[in-house]
């Protein structure tokens, strides 16, 4: 187990934690207002706002492991309908993600000049430099496309 070790760093002559500040409260789009307070009141709603932020990441954790069992158990489940309200209760989108490959056959014809003296084929890189893959299907990501086996007819 590690040990951690705590240091306090000494209060500045300057500080005032009673010291009245304006600063500009941001609230969306539109436009800001601007308020007065005193710096305690400022740091206790700076604190509190972290504590917020880390309590919102623990729930964030636990909806997302609520979203992969449910996932998983949907298909065999005997009730989908309940599976389905607490998805919808929890803000959980219904999807699942499958990694595929595919082979993709492609012909065609390559024209080069036969008397342009300085150009040999490499019939391969031609073809490898041309072809690409695409979805048009949104629910649909090439990750990666390979070439392979280029040869000719």
């Amino acid at each position: 187990m590690e040990e951690s070790t705590v240091t306090t760093t000494p209060i500045p002559e300057s500080y005032n934690s009673n010291l009245l500040v304006t600063y500009k409260v941001i609230r969306g789009y539109s436009d800001a207002e601007y308020a007065t307070d005193k710096v305690t009141s400022i740091e206790w709603d700076l604190h509190n706002g972290r504590q917020a932020q880390k309590h919102n990441n623990v729930l964030n954790g636990k909806i997302d492991a609520a979203k992969e069992i449910i996932c998983e158990a949907y298909a065999d489940s005997q009730d989908q309908d309940t599976l389905r309200e607490i998805a919808e209760a929890l803000g959980i989108e219904l999807i699942k993600e499958v990694l595929f490959t595919a082979t993709l056959e492609v012909s065609g014809t390559y024209t080069y000049n036969i008397l342009d003296s300085d150009y040999e084929l490499d019939l391969d890189s031609e073809v490898t430099d041309a072809l690409y893959a695409d979805s048009n299907n949104g629910n649909i990501t090439i990750d990666d496309t390979e070439v392979c086996h280029v040869r000719e007819a």
